[in-house]
């Protein structure tokens, strides 16, 4: 499918009343069609992969073109000045976590730029870096625990960020982390221990609701169910 036909099935797919609901959760770009995800997912398997299609529509300054682009793109052509050049042009949490969680987790330089983004001062490229290390935490199936356990001390250092978006995805990526074993758990437990105690309103809320969720039942149980069936394996 060639760009201009992409972009023509893009507009004739557009729903100008979704854009008030998208609006009302921070999702605003400086166009947009209002596509929904389960639209923009069926015309991304009807595409492919497509590497070159992707950078094409990913330069068309439409959030739904930018989206479909995070879709179709294979992970394996993707090169760290792809990943820097499109993280700037995000515009919001919707693109910022698409993005993160459908491609980039998915290529080799993830953790490096989890870690560089997590320094940056652009709101929206701060939170791609604690997306990914989110995304990370569910999708990294081999991962093992001191490679996740390396976004912990980077979490507590930009807890006292009280931008929104930077702060949720903060809070996220703690979740992600304590939820992935039992181990991991008490190590982000630990952590956000330390995170209550920093005078800063942003890390006061970060940590408590993640150390409520993180101490509940229904993940303890969970956790301990997981390691019960491993040690069965």
């Amino acid at each position: 499918m060639k760009y201009t036909e992409v972009l023509k099935r893009l507009k004739s797919m557009a729903n100008p009343d979704a854009l008030e609901g998208m609006a009302r959760y921070g999702i605003t770009a400086t166009k947009s069609y209002g596509v929904s995800a389960p639209k923009l997912r069926t015309l991304a398997k009807e595409i492919g992969k497509n590497h070159e299609l992707a950078l094409k529509l990913f330069g068309a300054g439409i959030l739904d073109a930018r989206l479909l682009a995070a879709l179709i793109d294979d992970p394996k052509l993707v090169t760290r000045s792809q990943m820097e050049s499109w993280v700037k042009q995000l515009e919001n949490w919707g693109d910022c976590d698409c993005c993160c969680s459908v491609l980039f987790d998915k290529t080799p330089y993830a953790y490096d730029k989890a870690f560089q983004w997590s320094k940056r001062k652009a709101e929206v490229v701060k939170r791609a870096g604690f997306s990914l290390m989110a995304v990370l935490a569910v999708h990294d199936k081999k991962a093992p625990d001191e490679k996740l356990a390396q976004f912990l001390p980077v979490i507590k250092r930009e807890s006292i960020d009280e931008r929104s978006l930077v702060k949720k995805a903060v809070n996220w990526a703690l979740r992600q982390i304590g939820k992935r074993n039992q181990n991991l758990n008490r190590l982000a437990i630990k952590v956000g221990e330390q995170i209550r105690l920093i005078d800063s309103r942003s890390a006061r809320w970060i940590a408590s609701d993640a150390l409520r969720e993180l101490k509940s039942e229904q993940v303890q149980a969970r956790l301990k169910q997981k390691l019960a069936l491993r040690r069965q394996q």
